[in-house]
């Protein structure tokens, strides 16, 4: 079975190469993926065959990929791992995902994964149109982050997901604990992001190949040497929040790679530092996720409640240091 995607080139994607802007657009691929699909004669650019993954496009460029239903692979198999299943039905699967589990396969990954949990938990959850290693992927959430992810079940469900990702329609709401108070109660962080030039696994705020990235945030709590901020994605980045509240100056506290771990620097009752410490990662979590049913199209909003040891932590800076 065949499906066909379409994009138009927008200012943002405007000279980009094909293979990167296929990349950026079709969650769940590989890069390399995206150049085999390009070779294979299945991308057209303006109704004409470009089989060139360093072909760039231009402004208002349609690009057009027939995209077949993905062969599970032998390395992809289904785990008895325990997950937290919010909603399901013939089209997608709605979770909360923990702490330490990685979404879906990669390199030092190729196994115990969210996407094998699902393909034990889920018997109708099988390959659709992407990456077999990351079948039904929509979105992403980092290891270590947790709450809301949908995953598509059938390749109709995919592609209609993908599009209102596409078109920023998905609602998505955060919850980070940050180090630092913001003097303003709400902002806008506007800042593009790209890889760092100073070390290709991390992301960094730049001008160079970057990608416009825009987040909201609100302070729900604020205590006199951290904050709980409320942030609203308007696009979604690799570690976009991570990145932005760096930027700003409030680093998210468990975060060893953009964010805050002295915790003994802080003036802080000993009882909360013990409790920091305990965190298995980035204080961030999915609170909330709003989206259009691919069938349907009726709007359904899921949410997914704070880990317990992100429930501690406040309620001891609660007793201990509110302002």
């Amino acid at each position: 079975m065949e499906e066909v995607l379409e994009f138009k080139v927008d200012e943002e994607g405007d000279s980009l190469r094909l293979d990167l802007f296929l990349f950026d657009k079709l969650e769940g691929w590989s890069r390399s993926r995206c150049q085999t699909l390009i070779k294979s004669g299945k991308v057209k650019v303006n109704e004409k065959t470009v089989s060139k993954p360093a072909y760039n496009v231009k402004l208002n460029d349609v690009v057009q990929v027939t995209i077949e239903e993905a062969k599970q692979e032998e390395g992809l198999i289904p785990e008895n791992i325990p997950i937290d299943i919010i909603y399901q039905d013939n089209d997608i699967v709605v979770v909360n995902k923990p702490a330490g589990l990685v979404v879906h396969p990669a390199p030092g990954h190729p196994n115990g994964t969210l996407v094998n949990a699902l393909l034990y938990h889920c018997k109708d959850y099988s390959p659709v149109s992407g990456d077999p290693l990351r079948p039904g992927v929509v979105h992403r959430l980092d290891m270590n982050t947790t709450g809301v992810l949908v995953f598509a079940k059938n390749p109709h469900a995919y592609l209609e997901l993908r599009r209102q990702v596409e078109n920023r329609e998905f609602k998505r709401r955060y919850l980070a604990l940050v180090k630092g108070v913001p003097p303003h109660k709400e902002g806008i962080i506007e800042a593009s992001i790209g890889r760092s030039l100073c070390d290709r696994k991390r992301m960094s705020v730049t001008g160079v190949n970057s990608r416009e990235a825009v987040t909201h945030y609100v302070v729900k709590e604020s205590f006199k040497y951290l904050s709980l901020l409320e942030l609203k994605l308007f696009t979604g980045r690799t570690h976009q929040i991570r990145v932005h509240l760096k930027f700003i100056g409030y680093p998210v506290l468990g975060d060893p790679v953009y964010g805050f771990v002295d915790y003994h620097t802080l003036p802080l009752p000993e009882t909360v530092i013990r409790t920091m410490e305990k965190l298995p990662g980035q204080a961030l979590h999915a609170q909330l996720l709003g989206l259009k049913h691919p069938t349907n199209n009726a709007y359904m909003e899921f949410t997914a409640p704070l880990p317990d040891y992100f429930n501690e932590i406040l309620s001891l800076l609660r007793k201990s240091t509110k302002s």
